[in-house]
């Protein structure tokens, strides 16, 4: 019993950082319709590289359609990583921690990491100043209504195209947050974006695409499915649990343990 907690303690650290990203692509979604194949390497590169390159990639082309920006997406995402590759290195390198790393005891036989009590809070104390920002500030509403019916928004003096691009820009801040947590764990690698950015897609669509609250629901439940699956089954066998978790979702609840039903005319 005592392992088991330790497990799920560990696990909700790691889902904390899976759910920042989870969010970022709800964000997106919400907003814009779009889905940022770059998202995994936001995570892997630096927080100002982000910023400068929304705006290189976003701000030109948010006229022109989803379909371009999707695309854009992909090829900023090949940029990023292929870079670091070749101008930093191939390697996986070691990534300091901003939080010690000394074992305390919660209870008896239960011993966790400050390190993973420290990832796991602050992950909360983010996704609670977002809640907070969605909800309780004017640009958070705005916000909101642009991803609820952006053409009603826009009537209503919304400015939509900069609620977009605010989105990409806190979206930015999210994926440097994570990155911040979770590259001491993972040491830092050009590939890690790859998986780091399935994971956190899987976790928006297992939560609910159109909720931030269901991406990190389901942020959270992969993050701790995973650390089971590796001390109760295989770690050959981990990364192959949020696929089979996205298989599920979408035979038996396809909108997402959290999320609504949508309608789009085409």
């Amino acid at each position: 019993m005592t392992d088991l907690l330790q497990l799920v303690i560990a696990g909700l650290a790691t889902g904390g950082i899976y759910a920042l990203a989870a969010i970022g692509f709800t964000l997106l979604w919400q907003t814009s319709q779009t889905i940022n194949f770059a998202q995994g390497e936001f995570v892997m590169v630096p927080a100002f590289f982000s910023l400068a390159a929304m705006k290189l990639v976003v701000g030109p082309l948010l006229h022109r359609g989803v379909l371009p920006l999707v695309i854009s997406t992909i090829a900023l995402s090949i940029i990023l990583k292929e870079t670091v590759k070749d101008f930093y290195s191939a390697e996986a390198q070691v990534f300091p921690t901003l939080l010690p790393d000394r074992v305390v005891t919660l209870l008896p036989g239960v011993a966790v990491s400050l390190a993973q009590i420290g990832v796991l809070a602050v992950s909360l104390v983010t996704i609670g100043g977002l809640q907070w920002f969605l909800g309780g500030t004017r640009t958070g509403r705005q916000m909101q209504a642009t991803a609820q019916n952006p053409g009603v928004a826009r009537i209503l003096g919304v400015p939509v195209e900069r609620m977009i691009l605010y989105t990409f820009v806190i979206n930015a801040g999210l994926a440097a947050m994570a990155s911040i947590l979770i590259s001491p764990i993972y040491l830092a690698k050009f590939s890690n974006g790859e998986t780091l950015g399935l994971v956190a897609f899987v976790a928006a669509i297992v939560g609910g695409f159109n909720q931030v609250r269901g991406a990190i629901a389901g942020g959270l439940l992969i993050g701790v499915l995973d650390n089971l699956a590796a001390s109760y089954v295989s770690t050959a066998y981990r990364q192959a649990i949020p696929l089979i978790l996205l298989v599920l979702v979408i035979l038996f609840r396809p909108q997402g343990l959290l999320g609504r039903r949508e309608e789009r005319a085409v």
